[in-house]
């Protein structure tokens, strides 16, 4: 009761009146599955405190809390935990359970004729032209992406075998808004190649015109994308094909192998079992196995085409940290992103979907301006809102893209005549002759005394030198700037390794040099994130 009251200051509320809120509770029968990544240090937070807050309210639990860890294997923790979830339910309502699951089409397929398909559902060019993209209106969001044009894609690499592209989009028109540190979203399009691969591979014709329509006429989910439309753009623009297949795929498309160990094989994969979790991680995660090499390599698997658009996941928007600030380019976004592209185990070259489609994508004289559905994320790394409190930025490799855009805020705010604090940036690459980005940018800064230049190459000498070894040689600073002056910290990067080390560097210099216990650090730092004077944009 106490904790319903301190959430009404100012009222009084009778017994009855509490009743009447937590009587409806009382019915309710609940179970929690959390989805959450354990490289982020508020790992799950919403489901476990649900769970905990819907016990305190008179719920009913009716199973365990369970926890998937995407920085592991979702799809195996979601098994493990739905494997005693069923039994649980069974008896918790006397349900007489056989034990076994049966694999059930979710969607139906419906062919069309081409005449057949309305004029604002045909797709022409290299960008699915739905009706939204041919009127675009604002406002641009998720579900309404504006198709911005690509008028500078240039390489930040001077050398080596890695490509880093910066990239400018016009938002001019769009009437969107973004600040420094804000997140750009792009609708990739998978590759040309790896669509047509699948397509042999499944022996569909890429033009047929289908829509898939949901079994349950209850369901408010119609289709799992927008139908009618071909198979060839249902693969180019909807569908996640590079991804590594999650086990529940592997465990429809066993039925569809003719040779009885290649369907073993599969099943295994997609048990809970150990065995099989073994050989999923090394046949198909290590591996980095997609639908495509999945479908090469077991031979008398022919899944129907249809069925596989009905099963992968649908292509996601990739995000980018936006690398300008809109107070010297308000009509353009600016893009700072590593093509992804590296060699697996199996021989095999995978690419990243955006960055590959991107860096084919160049502005060429005589010939329109490339497009691509984006949109805008707010973020809340922000810069501080008063100009002369100091900031310390850790951002190796492309991790200094929205510092990019706090520099080019601060060094304005200078010429202005503000008062600016110190800008001190630690930055990490490989070679200062390779893949040292935005070199003559930053070296001008530090020339005009907008920043404070630490930079680490890794690979320059006998030994490797990163960000972290030039933050703790400099703890008296770090405890300086967020200790004594109100500082803010920021980092950006790698959110497994970099992000760690560095919030261990700075809870040791909390602990040497601000004279705190481990616990004090421990509780220092998480008051400085509550304030956002602690801020990570970091991803796996």
């Amino acid at each position: 009761m106490n904790s319903l009251l301190k959430y009404t200051p100012g009222c009084i509320i009778k017994w009855n009146h509490l009743r009447r809120i937590i009587s409806p509770l009382r019915k309710l029968r609940f179970m929690v599955f959390g989805l959450g990544n354990k490289t982020y240090e508020h790992y799950n937070a919403v489901a476990i405190y649900l769970d905990k807050r819907l016990e305190e309210l008179g719920a009913t639990r009716v199973h365990e809390l369970g926890l998937g860890d995407d920085d592991a294997n979702i799809e195996d923790d979601f098994i493990t935990w739905k494997d005693r979830f069923w039994p649980a339910v069974c008896e918790k309502f006397n349900i007489e359970s056989t034990g076994e699951e049966e694999l059930t089409r979710q969607f139906r397929l419906v062919s069309h004729q081409p005449e057949e398909i309305p004029s604002e559902n045909v797709f022409t060019g290299e960008i699915a032209r739905l009706h939204t993209y041919q009127v675009q209106r604002p406002p641009y969001d998720a579900k309404n992406p504006f198709l911005a044009q690509i008028t500078v894609n240039r390489e930040l690499h001077k050398g080596g075998d890695r490509s880093c592209l910066h990239v400018e989009l016009d938002i001019s028109e769009s009437k969107m808004r973004y600040e420094a540190g804000d997140h750009v979203a792009i609708y990739p399009i998978n590759d040309t190649n790896l669509v047509d691969r699948l397509g042999a591979l499944t022996k569909a014709d890429m033009d047929e015109i289908f829509s898939l329509i949901n079994t349950d006429l209850e369901s408010s989910k119609k289709h799992p994308f927008p139908c009618p439309t071909s198979y060839r753009t249902a693969l180019s623009h909807y569908l996640e094909i590079t991804a590594v297949p999650r086990t529940h795929i592997l465990r429809e498309l066993a039925e569809y192998c003719s040779d009885e160990e290649d369907k073993k094989k599969l099943l295994l994969m997609a048990t809970n079992s150990q065995e099989g979790k073994e050989l999923y991680h090394s046949f198909v995660v290590d591996a980095c196995r997609n639908i495509v090499h999945i479908l090469e390599d077991i031979k008398s698997c022919k899944p129907p085409l249809d069925h596989l658009c009905e099963l992968l996941p649908r292509l996601q928007p990739r995000y980018y940290s936006i690398s300008s600030s809109p107070k010297l380019y308000p009509e353009t976004v600016h893009i700072t992103a590593v093509v992804v592209e590296y060699k697996t185990s199996t021989g095999r070259v995978n690419k990243g979907v955006a960055t590959t489609w991107l860096a084919q994508h160049k502005p060429e004289a005589g010939k329109p301006l490339p497009r691509v559905p984006v949109y805008i994320r707010k973020s809340q790394f922000r810069l501080p809102l008063q100009t002369q409190t100091p900031i310390i930025m850790v951002g190796p490799g492309t991790g200094f893209a929205p510092f990019r855009g706090f520099l080019q805020e601060r060094a304005l705010a200078r010429a202005n005549g503000k008062e600016v604090g110190e800008n001190i940036l630690y930055y990490g690459c490989r070679h200062r002759d390779q893949d040292y980005i935005y070199q003559e940018e930053l070296e001008k800064y530090e020339k005009d005394g907008d920043v404070q230049l630490n930079v680490a190459f890794s690979r320059d000498q006998e030994h490797k030198v990163y960000v972290t070894h030039l933050l703790q040689n400099n703890i008296d600073k770090i405890w300086d700037v967020i200790g004594n002056r109100n500082g803010h910290f920021y980092v950006c990067g790698d959110a497994k390794n970099m992000a760690v080390d560095v919030r261990n560097i700075v809870l040791k210099a909390v602990q040497e040099k601000g004279g705190r216990t481990e616990a004090e650090a421990a509780q220092f730092l998480k008051k400085l994130d509550s304030m956002k004077k602690y801020s990570s944009d970091v991803w796996s």
